[in-house]
């Protein structure tokens, strides 16, 4: 009997990955990228105001691009033998649709109108929506919607972001018929379920960022969205009710849809989710086990048993969603707003004389500017990376604060900024750059300190992402910092991964979730162990970077 395959997409804040894995032994038999060609020429964002839009013609250009270099890659033959497909993305990334489901910025006069597109997971721009929804789900006297969420609803999630756009764009709020998430729409395009009444929704993304709990009976009700603003009158019912776990199917895909892949008409697509969540399944995710998913920000995801929580509340983190992850368990998620993207402004603060002073000098032409520019700018990271290395953890004299993006966790706070304290004449670019990655370190522990704090045992770390694959010296001062051992995944296309172990269960290929993990995962590549003399080392440090952040909170929010 010839072996199945399963297809997963992963996407991105950069691009979308397509991965194809043998259902039966986990083995990836090929693996496409392509990026966002609209998101790299930094089309409708604008980040000085913290406004990041996707054009959904990226998603869709980046889609088959993906899945047809893919292809290319696998054995001839094999794409026939593909039975699934699974779908992952960021979020919360919701987008306008009209009454068909169709994403505003795809018709012609909303076309370039950054408020008629996906709003991607790290835009800010709806701080004072979210401020009031905690103001409200606190003290209206009804329901405390944010109880599952841990407690403080975010403006990167999916209501603020609702709310921000119908209050500024008019036209936008006369042609929104309903509203969706990335992660559903992309499987109810490839089923022709696009209908937004009865598209299947992620119980992933309805319960961590729409405050979706069966509890209420979905949705916030009518008359706290009512009292939140009039705006929001009658959306809800054009929402939807019920969500479901992403081992289920979201339907078969299209003929229209075969053809543009490439891929056999009528085969199963799996209703879709986070891609940290299915980047956690990827990676193997346990019980007692917390995956962090480290790229441009973080993610970190746990699974417990409904009995070993039942009637406990983790306050602080994005909340607690039964099914989200692994059908039958709690997931349980948190993480930083900023991860890579920390490192990556610093390499741009570095490289502005590149693209400012560069272009003027006499006797370089346009090419020699672009490839110096080009090779200095690669060369940054890496070898501040050799120099911060060596660097005594004490002997930089300095101590950042990694809210660059806001905190996302424990307790999200999209007003707060990042800080350096320490710096005087002697201070260096590696030392500068070795503060930050401690930064972020010691954000990651900030986060398991509150899983701990609440009764959530973290026996080990798992890594995934590309920071994971690349980059030694953070994951070693990450080990310190956290005093677990860390693990990294083999798989570089964990998410991916994921998503085509829910596409196998989807598709029949396995019983349960749980059986696809166990017999499809890559396993690990490497352990980093904390080093004895680095933890204690940084125990102080720790405390130092909790006690100055609490200090400046309130005038970092000022600024």
């Amino acid at each position: 009997m010839e072996d199945k395959y399963v297809l997963g997409l992963d996407f991105g804040t950069d691009s979308v990955r397509a991965l194809v894995v043998n259902a039966r032994t986990g083995t990836e038999s090929g693996s496409g990228v392509a990026y966002y060609q609209r998101w790299l020429a930094g089309k409708y964002c604008r980040p000085e105001q913290n406004q990041f839009r996707q054009h959904p013609l990226d998603y869709l250009e980046g889609m088959e691009e993906a899945v047809k270099k893919v292809l290319a890659t696998c054995q001839e033959g094999l794409a026939p033998n593909i039975v699934g497909i699974g779908v992952d993305t960021t979020g919360s990334t919701p987008c306008a649709v009209d009454q068909a489901g169709i994403p505003l910025a795809l018709l012609p006069q909303f076309t370039d109108n950054p408020n008629a597109m996906f709003v991607l997971w790290k835009d800010h721009t709806a701080v004072a929506e979210a401020a009031e929804i905690n103001q409200k789900a606190q003290n209206w006297g009804g329901i405390d919607f944010t109880r599952y969420e841990g407690g403080v609803y975010s403006s990167e999630w999916f209501w603020s972001k609702i709310l921000h756009i119908l209050r500024n764009d008019p036209e936008i709020r006369r042609a929104a018929f309903s509203w969706v998430e990335h992660c559903d729409w992309i499987p109810a395009l490839l089923t022709g379920k696009t209908n937004p009444l009865t598209m299947k929704r992620s119980r992933c993304a309805a319960g961590h960022k729409a405050m979706w709990h069966q509890d209420w009976g979905g949705l916030p009700t009518e008359d706290f969205l009512l009292g939140l603003d009039p705006l929001l009158a009658g959306l809800r019912e054009r929402l939807y009710q019920e969500t479901v776990t992403s081992d289920q199917p979201a339907g078969e895909l299209t003929a229209e849809w075969a053809d543009r892949l490439g891929l056999p008409v009528g085969i199963t697509v799996a209703v879709g989710a986070f891609d940290a969540h299915m980047g956690a399944v990827g990676g193997g995710i346990t019980e007692n086990t917390l995956i962090k998913i480290m790229g441009t920000s973080t993610c970190d995801v746990m699974v417990v048993a409904p009995d070993k929580i039942k009637g406990k509340l983790i306050k602080g983190i994005c909340g607690q969603v039964n099914g989200s992850v692994i059908p039958g368990l709690v997931g349980l998620e948190a993480g930083q707003s900023a991860f890579g993207d920390v490192y990556n402004w610093f390499k741009q603060l570095l490289s502005w004389p590149l693209e400012a002073i560069l272009p003027e000098l006499n006797g370089l032409g346009e090419a020699d500017c672009q490839r110096i520019a080009e090779e200095v700018g690669q060369k940054i990271l890496g070898r501040l990376t050799v120099e911060a290395k060596n660097i005594d953890s004490k002997e930089s004299g300095l101590l950042a604060l990694d809210w660059l993006n806001g905190r996302r966790s424990p307790f999200a706070d999209q007003t707060l900024k990042g800080a350096i304290l320490g710096l005087n004449l002697g201070t260096t670019a590696p030392r500068f750059f070795r503060a930050l990655v401690e930064a972020t370190a010691f954000g990651a522990r900030a986060i398991n300190q509150q899983f701990t704090s609440q009764g959530v045992e973290i026996k080990e770390v798992i890594a995934l992402g590309g920071i994971s694959q690349k980059n030694d010296f953070v994951m070693q001062i990450t080990a310190d910092v956290l005093n677990l051992p860390i693990k990294v995944a083999a798989s570089t296309q964990t998410c991916a991964l994921g998503a085509a172990m829910f596409a196998a269960v989807a598709a029949g290929q396995y019983s349960d979730l749980s059986s696809a993990r166990d017999q499809m995962n890559s396993g690990f590549v490497k352990t980093y162990q904390p080093r004895p003399d680095y933890v204690e080392k940084y125990q102080g440090l720790y405390q130092a970077y909790q006690a100055v952040g609490k200090k400046l909170e309130e005038d970092l929010r000022k600024l």
